[in-house]
């Protein structure tokens, strides 16, 4: 499994890097629908996905779901700002598919960061990619209409309607299972 990391790892980062990011993490693995992080918890780290797709939820005490992302393969999975705070996540990350992750703890992280700038600059980059994808998905939800949302989604999802049900997709695109349903209906084959 290390070696597997490390390949994966270093399709982003040298091979000294890589071996300094593996030497603070921990492999684990997480089955379908178990939670990275729960809401309410005070997240002590993070992860990077291996494998696996994960999704971004706020649960209502009503229990209604908002899927607020989804984070696949090679990218990071956080409550970051909790975590930065060390106050208590507003959401669950939770995996919608069996899925191998390392885990970092920030303690840790903190320590690398204060090593070597290599590290506060990869964090940036890490940081303006997700400010950039939330930004876009903000001016989504209010300028364009479902349809064309949805569109976009498959556009930037190729597949992902084999790997999660459509109330999920829904709950991302902030529509009703019916409204999804029937734009799909109307949709070319």
């Amino acid at each position: 499994m290390v070696q597997e990391n490390e390949h994966v790892l270093q399709n982003l980062l040298p091979k000294d890097k890589t071996t300094e990011l593996l030497a603070i993490s921990q492999p684990k693995n997480l089955k379908a629908h178990e939670y990275f992080i729960r809401a309410g918890e005070i997240p002590k780290s993070f992860a990077f996905v291996i494998s696996g797709l994960f999704r971004y939820v706020y649960i209502t005490p009503k229990g209604n779901e908002f899927t607020k992302g989804l984070i696949m393969e090679h990218d990071f999975i956080s409550s970051y700002s909790a975590m930065t705070s060390n106050s208590p996540s507003h959401f669950f990350i939770e995996a919608m598919e069996d899925a191998e992750i390392l885990t970092i703890p920030y303690q840790k992280w903190l320590v690398l960061m204060e090593t070597d700038i290599f590290w506060t600059k990869f964090l940036l980059k890490s940081i303006e990619k997700g400010f950039s994808k939330k930004e876009k998905r903000e001016r989504d939800l209010l300028l364009l209409n479902a349809e064309t949302r949805y569109k976009d989604f498959l556009k930037e999802y190729p597949d992902i309607e084999k790997r999660v049900n459509q109330t999920i997709i829904a709950s991302y695109l902030g529509i009703q299972p019916e409204s999804l349903s029937r734009i799909r209906k109307n949709m070319p084959s």
